[in-house]
């Protein structure tokens, strides 16, 4: 067997389990959790929940937040925006609209401690400084656009289907050329991994969405508000992890009919800002995050280089070599497809050159190489600041 007839063993033998593994997680699409839909409040959820809003530097694009948050109904006792002492006039625009809704206040967190990163800080004081009058708390990013009865309606299906903590996938507006190509490759990584939003998965696979984060209150009491996830850049995925693995029953839904998110100007601010967490290192064990690696370097990081070789004749003759471009192929396919079914969550309305958006299967290979570059970064720099090394897994110590 010469060199190129052990490549093509050698392929066949990576992705075939990794296609078993997504054709068994895609099929599980068609049972998944159904979309979030506002919903008017019930009087008995009169002041059941306190909104906490970590901001900094966030005034450019705070205000779709705030005046969505406003239009919240009377389920939402109080919204607590904790500003980490920005220095582009924050504080103002939230004392602005807290002139006109007393419902809101601004708060300012303490000097960040050496042992935390700044948006599980932020949360853990909002949370701290809540009322405990309030059955849930719901953290929400400031880049959100929350629609009118978001609030309500996650109330609602959370307490009718009996979960602790809930959180939503958003609907994302993009704009740019460069963020339509590659931001739905990125996405596609966690679709891969995880499968469909509103599909089910062991606690120690949950998936999760800070930007909109419902949690029981009794459920951050017994983890000590945020402090199991005070280390982690995926502080939702690990905290949802960790409660899961403590038995609450946690979900993650589709919420693009009552959320949408302006995250990253450009393709470049996407690969540098989103692609800093989406390995989900901190919530995962090293074991998952190596086959994690191996799953997506062979569902999304070949199937481009394989159609290429086999189209140039680099693999030998026979049906061996066929059978594996044949495959590659058909991942090629299933990814375009992924495509219409993706799309109800992207808000193009404003973007420049969409039509790149079903271009987003060509990127797929960069955004692997995102998550891999990722994976070994020790440092990072995020809103300002600059962490020299991850302080451990954000599951350790948690179980």
């Amino acid at each position: 067997m010469d060199g190129s007839q052990m490549l093509t063993w050698g392929l066949m033998v990576i992705q075939i389990p990794a296609i078993a593994i997504l054709l068994f997680r895609l099929l599980k699409g068609p049972f998944r959790h159904a979309p979030i839909q506002p919903q008017s409040a019930a009087l008995e959820m009169l002041g059941t929940v306190s909104v906490v809003v970590p901001t900094l530097n966030e005034r450019d694009r705070l205000w779709p937040c705030l005046e969505g948050l406003t239009r919240q109904s009377y389920e939402v006792r109080e919204v607590l925006v904790v500003d980490s002492h920005s220095t582009d006039g924050t504080g103002d625009l939230v004392l602005q609209t807290a002139a006109k809704d007393p419902r809101f206040r601004l708060l300012h967190d303490d000097p960040l401690p050496p042992d935390w990163v700044g948006r599980p800080w932020a949360l853990h004081t909002g949370f701290l400084h809540s009322s405990p009058k309030s059955e849930w708390i719901l953290g929400i990013d400031a880049d959100t656009q929350p629609h009118p009865g978001l609030v309500a309606g996650l109330i609602k299906m959370a307490e009718a289907e009996g979960y602790d903590l809930v959180s939503l996938s958003p609907r994302f507006i993009l704009e740019y050329p460069g963020e339509c190509w590659l931001q739905p490759a990125l996405l596609m990584t966690l679709v891969y991994r995880f499968g469909p939003t509103g599909t089910v998965e062991s606690a120690d696979r949950v998936m999760a969405n800070g930007q909109c984060f419902l949690t029981r209150r009794r459920v951050l009491e017994e983890l000590e508000g945020y402090t199991t996830a005070k280390s982690s850049f995926c502080d939702d995925v690990t905290l949802a992890r960790i409660a899961a693995q403590r038995g609450f029953k946690v979900g993650f839904w589709d919420g693009a009919p009552v959320l949408k998110v302006r995250m990253y100007e450009g393709a470049w601010q996407t690969w540098q800002e989103w692609g800093r967490s989406l390995d989900l290192k901190d919530a995962t064990s090293p074991w998952q995050l190596w086959t994690d690696l191996w799953f997506l370097f062979s569902v999304q990081g070949l199937p481009l280089a394989v159609i290429i070789f086999g189209i140039i004749g680099a693999f030998p003759e026979g049906i061996i070599s066929q059978t594996l471009v044949n495959l590659n192929l058909a991942l090629l396919a299933i990814r375009f497809a992924l495509g219409f079914a993706i799309f109800p969550s992207y808000d193009l309305s404003q973007a420049r050159f969409s039509l790149l958006f079903w271009f987003s299967p060509l990127a797929d290979p960069l955004a692997f190489f995102r998550i891999l570059q990722s994976s070994f970064q020790t440092s990072i720099q995020w809103r300002g600041r600059t962490y020299s090394a991850l302080r451990g897994n954000g599951q350790k110590g948690n179980g």
